[in-house]
């Protein structure tokens, strides 16, 4: 049986995974006394165990294992009733596992966040998020016609993973309207959370009656504990000169960065020689043949880098068009990290049988989407390798991605591409 300790922050729904599986494995996880986000998962002696930095951590009693992904935590506490007792059935888990992370997070993020606050309110960006949401929903609801959960006859850690990613889409949007067009899903929902393993962890579960709203002139922001609203703007005329508290954490908690800073993250970083304005109007005004040349002319290595990153489940692509708007949500929601970075993403293939990659630039040595919230909704759904500037295969792969050209690692021919500039 696993016994360990889970490092994380109150009403942390990926957290909730673990502490739910625990319940029902019997596993003895506890949560981390006077754990403080930004400090502890900041501090040396966390970073030696955990460098990323990353939320929730878990530590088994011995020391021996170490763990960051919520997933990965989930299923290390859990018993051989959650993870299935057969191939088939394991596979069919980690298939909803990876539906949750691909297809209800990102929406219900790009949905939820901007109402609570954590992320810019566009319009179309929040409608779009709602339509692939139900649809995702709609989905999910045919599916549960005929069960009462979503792989066997007894919850797994299907049902934990998927129901823990839709918490906060059930307490914020999902209105009561809504939810009478889903009736399967609200009844599955429902079930999980009146489980009192759940209940233990979450507690009570209070469901969105009305539709959401947004004031944007008085940038109204529905409290998560207590359901008052609270005007930023008079607050800071209250307390002007009140000392700047630390922000609390955000629903995403696989973050690396304070969730209430503003500021541009690249602005801490030097500048270096490398002119990203100018080597976008370049690459906008000159053929190929003129602007990769100049990119490799310019490109500062020190202070900037690239990232070569291929979408995780080429399985779960079908039309072509579905997965272009992939890519183009992905951009919308990255709008505010365009002034440092650059990217050019290709779709190789056809229906049923295409991929995503991508090289990206950015100033910085690091991975760049731990340093915002704003920034985190996609990033890991893809796989992100660091590419070395000086090697002819990262030349060549710049060469191919910049000019659309080549196949993908499978040998797809290259169907179409987009921008990041």
């Amino acid at each position: 049986m696993a016994a360990g300790v889970l490092y994380t922050y109150p009403e942390n729904f990926r957290a909730y995974k673990a502490l739910i599986a625990a319940q029902y494995s019997g596993a003895d996880v506890k949560v981390a006394p006077n754990f403080v986000f930004g400090e502890t998962n900041k501090s040396d002696g966390f970073l030696k165990k955990f460098p990323a930095g990353k939320v929730p951590a878990y530590e088994s009693s011995d020391g021996k294992v170490l763990l960051t992904e919520s997933n990965a935590i989930a299923y290390y506490v859990a018993n051989a009733t959650l993870r299935g007792s057969d191939v088939a059935t394991q596979a069919a888990i980690y298939q909803w596992a990876s539906w949750a992370d691909s297809e209800l997070l990102p929406a219900s993020c790009a949905w939820v966040f901007p109402y609570l606050g954590i992320m810019q309110f566009n319009k179309q960006n929040v409608e779009r998020a709602k339509t692939d949401l139900l649809a995702a929903l709609k989905v999910l609801d045919d599916h549960l016609l005929t069960r009462t959960f979503l792989v066997t006859e007894r919850i797994t850690l299907a049902d934990i993973i998927v129901f823990t990613t839709l918490i906060h889409s059930f307490q914020n949007v999902l209105d009561s309207s809504l939810r009478s067009s889903l009736v399967n899903v609200q009844r599955w929902f429902l079930t999980l959370a009146n489980q009192p393993q759940v209940s233990s962890v979450t507690g009570t579960i209070t469901l969105c009656e009305d539709p959401p709203t947004y004031n944007p002139k008085k940038c109204l922001v529905q409290s998560k504990k207590d359901g008052e609203k609270k005007d930023k703007k008079a607050e800071k005329k209250e307390q002007p000169k009140k000392k700047e508290e630390k922000p609390e954490p955000t629903l995403d908690d696989d973050i690396d960065e304070k969730p209430k800073e503003s500021k541009d993250p690249f602005d801490s970083m030097p500048k270096g020689t490398f002119n990203m304005d100018d080597f976008k109007r370049c690459y906008s005004n000159e053929d190929e043949t003129v602007s990769i040349p100049y990119f490799w002319e310019k490109f500062d290595p020190e202070n900037y880098s690239i990232w070569y990153a291929e979408y995780k489940y080429p399985e779960e692509l079908s039309k072509v068009f579905m997965s272009c708007n992939l890519i183009t949500g992905m951009f919308q929601r990255l709008d505010k990290m365009r002034k440092q970075a650059f990217a050019s993403v290709c779709l190789f293939g056809a229906d049923d049988d295409s991929s995503i990659s991508g090289v990206w630039v950015w100033r910085g040595a690091d991975l760049a989407f731990p340093l915002s919230p704003d920034w985190q909704i996609d990033y890991e759904s893809y796989d992100w390798k660091k590419l070395d500037p000086k090697s002819e295969e990262t030349k060549k792969m710049v060469q191919d991605y910049f000019s659309w050209s080549g196949t993908d690692s499978k040998g797809r021919k290259f169907n179409q591409g987009k921008i990041f500039k």
